[in-house]
């Protein structure tokens, strides 16, 4: 559980052509506006509720079937998006001025936060703050995709290490190194996607696209089905914390020889229904085809608005009944557009699109081909492009 403004994803191509030089604009596609902001939807949506889940069940139902692909589905956009080939120069600085400046600046906010709320006076930037992990990710993603495209099968690859990588305990949430490779293979399996054609023949198919969409929505009620039917086994085992791919097969109370098994079903469940959530979505203009342009701000940013409801207590006890859990579905969605608005982009722009040029030495790395200076880039780490 791209998303998902900032930077755009490994080799993602610039924004605009350098100056002086003519292109065609790209097509826009619309289908893949309307996943980034649905998927950031789900994500506010399960941080939501996430305090409601230890007293209610309806809760915890909630979670578990948006935990269960959200932040594949994002990390499949982001693969999407991105390039394999080697980074040039303007690139690699992008990988400072788009991921690791927001980084530390979003991360510096919140020690000022959390020290005012809770007193904590530690500043540890190799443990990243709550939503600021996915960052970290998709920095890593975009600096190991050029090696992981020269081998032969990189997908299987990825699997073997997301799997592979949960007995070891040593490989822990630090710069999200776990968290990272957990989800890698959903950031392959993007990149695969857009080489194989799988997304581009779906929206040209106009016969048995209803029947398509039947079997998405058979296939995301029958996995409500089992979470329902289910609850109180996957709340005795924590199953909610296996949809992290964070804490190591032994953190998790499971340090048998088959707990990657389970893993790599996850994975394979992670697909099933991320594929199912695709179908349905609109493949045309929408009222949300625009608030997906702002994928990160919403991110990066609703977090600050429920940090005082996670940590008041308010969602517990009396509060976790039906109606708070509604309330709070509805809010969430209400808090993903408010932060979609030019409004929000304009104020927080220089924290979530810094461009610090006095960072280098040289300027030659923020230049376009013919020395002239580069079109702002509008592109995010999903590769969703503002068209203003």
């Amino acid at each position: 559980m791209t998303a998902l403004t900032t930077p755009p994803a490994a080799g993602t191509a610039p924004a605009g052509p350098p100056t002086g030089k003519a292109s065609a604009p790209k097509e826009r596609v619309p289908f893949w506006d309307n996943a980034r902001f649905l998927c950031v939807a789900l994500v506010v949506i399960g941080h939501g509720v996430q305090r409601l889940t230890s007293d209610s069940d309806n809760a915890l139902i909630v979670y578990l079937f948006i935990y269960a692909f959200h932040m594949p589905a994002f990390a499949i956009i982001s693969g999407y998006f991105s390039k394999p080939g080697a980074p040039n120069a303007r690139q690699m600085t992008k990988v400072i001025t788009d991921i690791i400046v927001p980084y530390v600046i979003m991360e510096s906010i919140w020690t000022f936060v959390q020290f005012v709320a809770e007193g904590k006076k530690e500043f540890n930037p190799t443990q990243p703050s709550w939503t600021l992990w996915f960052l970290l990710a998709l920095g890593i993603f975009r600096l190991i995709l050029p090696y992981l495209a020269l081998l032969k099968f990189p997908l299987l690859i990825a699997v073997v290490c997301s799997v592979g990588v949960g007995y070891f305990a040593n490989v822990d949430s630090t710069f999200s190194l776990s968290r990272a490779i957990g989800i890698l293979p959903f950031f392959v399996l993007g990149w695969k996607a857009k080489e194989w054609g799988i997304v581009d023949r779906w929206r040209r198919v106009v016969t048995h696209r209803w029947l398509v969409r039947g079997i998405a929505v058979a296939v995301l009620v029958a996995w409500l089905v089992v979470v329902v039917t289910n609850i109180r086994v996957w709340r005795e085992i924590d199953l909610r914390y296996w949809f992290f791919y964070d804490d190591s097969y032994s953190g998790l109370g499971e340090d048998l020889w088959w707990a990657g098994l389970v893993r790599l079903g996850l994975i394979v469940l992670a697909v099933v229904l991320t594929a199912a959530f695709f179908v349905l979505i609109p493949r045309g203009e929408t009222w949300i085809t625009e608030f997906g342009t702002s994928t990160m701000y919403v991110y990066l940013l609703h977090s600050f608005i429920l940090y005082p409801l996670r940590e008041t207590g308010v969602l517990q006890d009396e509060h976790a009944s039906a109606v708070w859990l509604l309330s709070m579905i509805l809010a969430c969605i209400a808090i993903s557009i408010a932060l979609s608005s030019p409004l929000v982009r304009r104020i927080f722009h220089p924290i979530i699109e810094p461009k610090p040029r006095w960072l280098f030495a040289k300027q030659t790395a923020l230049t376009g081909k013919d020395g002239g200076p580069v079109r702002e880039t509008r592109t995010d780490p999903t590769g969703s492009r503002r068209s203003r």
